[in-house]
């Protein structure tokens, strides 16, 4: 039997080879960078744990009541003959839109801040505007949902087209999500061979590299004399000290992480620069792993709660999706891969949030579509 690598304890995975990528660092001793203390080690496997439970829990759920897309154009029977065909072509028609517009606002996003954010620190720092949020919330699940309903190489088009212009903002993980996603939802899809899957990794891993150097390098008020390769190994030794600093500082923020994740969008207020002014003494967007900020707003039991929450939706999506395929498939692909990003960034962003709420909706949806056909509605 093939194996499932793109279940949700993938997560964990990418999170020991993050630790890896990290202890490397230490170990090079780069810019300054010390080793962790053991506490450090002692919160992430209850962290982890916390998640392979949710995940562990979520198998439990029976998937026989939920109907088959795959036998039925793609989506659950919630219409009859011709009105199901007819609603199959009008949703085709609103998903392309979708794709299409969410390429033309961040087009327009970029034309708008007058020069190319991957090249200039201060274009980077004013580059995610409410134009990037709603193409992006627009791009990302739509291009994803279309790859899933119909997986044909002229649909790698918009992805490729999405990613280019997402790079040009000069954060490496918004690429790396687009990239990562289309092939998880591709890989449920098609069942590419274990070569493309490689060729796809090293692919990943070198335009991850090249967005990162570059927005860094560019950035004015810095210097760096490290290489593309100890720059990934310090970012992810420097996200490991901080997160090793934070343990002592547990519930410091009272809940301001969460309140600024939720309205930060509307007030230009970063979470991850709280982070920095509490943990560092200074005022800079900093990245504390996916537990940090429930630790530093809470302590550990909303650390344990929202691995927990995690870990359950992500198995409980995960489970349909081989059931039902179709839309939900491509919205656990954005979810899961989000999440590994999370790895490292932690879970500060609204956006990320809402394509949770985006998943569960559609769980629901599937649920009682499914149900209404079993009754013959």
């Amino acid at each position: 039997m093939r194996s499932d690598i793109f279940s949700p304890y993938s997560v964990l995975l990418v999170l020991l080879i993050y630790l890896a990528l990290a202890l490397a660092g230490t170990g090079l001793g780069l810019r300054g960078l010390g080793q962790p203390s053991a506490s450090t080690f002692g919160y992430m496997a209850i962290g982890g744990s916390a998640f392979a439970l949710g995940v562990y829990l979520s198998s439990r759920i029976k998937t026989e009541t939920f109907t088959s897309m795959g036998s039925q154009g793609g989506n659950p029977a919630c219409g009859r003959g011709e009105d199901r065909l007819l609603s199959e072509e009008q949703k085709r028609t609103v998903i392309i839109a979708a794709v299409i517009t969410g390429i033309i606002l961040q087009a327009v996003n970029i034309y708008l801040l007058g020069g190319i954010p991957l090249l200039s620190g201060y274009l980077k720092a004013r580059a995610v505007t409410k134009i990037w949020l709603l193409s992006y919330l627009l791009f990302l699940p739509s291009v994803n949902v279309l790859l899933s309903i119909d997986p044909r190489r002229r649909n790698y088009i918009p992805v490729i087209i999405g990613a280019f212009l997402f790079a040009l903002t000069g954060y490496r993980t918004t690429v790396v999500v687009i990239l990562l996603s289309a092939f998880i939802t591709v890989y449920y899809s098609k069942k590419p061979s274990a070569g493309k899957l490689l060729v796809f990794i090293t692919v990943l891993a070198a335009v991850a590299l090249i967005v990162g150097y570059l927005a860094v390098r560019s950035i004015e008020w810095q210097q760096w004399d490290l290489n593309p390769v100890e720059l990934i190994l310090y970012r992810a030794g420097y996200t490991l000290m901080v997160f090793d600093r934070l343990i002592d500082l547990q519930g410091a923020t009272r809940g301001s992480l969460l309140y600024y994740t939720i309205t930060g969008y509307l007030n230009s207020t970063d979470p991850r620069a709280i982070v920095g002014e509490v943990v560092l003494g200074y005022r800079h967007s900093t990245t504390s792993l996916i537990f940090g900020p429930a630790l530093l707003d809470f302590g550990l039991h909303a650390m344990l709660i929202q691995m927990f929450i995690l870990g359950t939706v992500l198995g409980t999506v995960h489970r349909i999706q081989h059931v039902t395929g179709g839309a939900l498939r491509g919205i656990y692909a954005v979810i899961l891969a989000q999440t590994m990003v999370w790895v490292e960034t932690g879970p500060t962003d609204l956006i990320v949030w809402l394509f949770y709420i985006m998943a569960i909706l559609g769980v629901f949806m599937v649920w009682r579509c499914s149900s209404e056909a079993g009754s013959g509605c």
